[in-house]
């Protein structure tokens, strides 16, 4: 996949792919919700047959109301979409499972995910990076667009995700494994302004 996010010339999926993508998260996630059942998805090729990490976030009112994903291409694209959409929304710890009402009111946000490379604290950029943070069994992800979101700067993104991963602010300042992915970033929302 190549390194640059976004939708423009560097993009990874073209807007067909991405609508596609977020009519199967939709599907998966109404289908599982509403009836108990992720919906067959036949057809898919290309890209979205291709190995793929994503991660699926569902907001409700502007707020995080679910967002489960995998840093490994470890299934097809658009499998990985599924899994997560309904993820999401039934297994994130943070909330309760969603409920069938809730289903109307909930944004779907895709972000398909580069591999996982080592950077340095002073090569992190905010908006272009995400993070994985890791020392012993603590691990913590933050997304791209968490700190652009927040207004933070490189440092308290730094010390945002070591606080994900259940460490000390400063633990990547001390030995903390420090890996970063960008991210190709993409929702409902969006396709409506196409």
């Amino acid at each position: 996949m190549a390194e640059p996010a976004g939708t423009g010339p560097g993009a990874y999926l073209d807007d067909s792919q991405r609508k596609g993508l977020l009519g199967i998260a939709r599907r998966a996630l109404e289908g599982y919700v509403g009836a108990g059942k992720i919906p067959s998805e036949e057809g898919a090729r290309g890209k979205l047959a291709a190995p793929g990490a994503a991660f699926v976030t569902l907001t409700k009112n502007g707020r995080l109301r679910g967002c489960i994903g995998y840093t490994e291409a470890v299934a097809p694209l658009f499998k990985v979409v599924q899994e997560c959409a309904v993820a999401a929304a039934t297994e994130d710890p943070r909330f309760p499972a969603v409920s069938p009402k809730e289903l109307p009111s909930l944004r779907v946000e895709i972000s398909v995910l580069t591999p996982l490379f080592p950077i340095r604290p002073e090569e992190v950029e905010v908006g272009r990076h995400g993070l994985m943070v890791a020392q012993g069994r603590m691990r913590g992800l933050l997304l791209p667009q968490v700190p652009v979101e927040w207004g933070w700067d490189r440092e308290t993104f730094l010390d945002q995700t070591c606080v994900k991963a259940g460490l000390p602010p400063s633990a990547w300042r001390h030995g903390a494994t420090l890996r970063a992915f960008t991210a190709e970033v993409f929702g409902e929302d969006d396709e409506k302004a196409v």
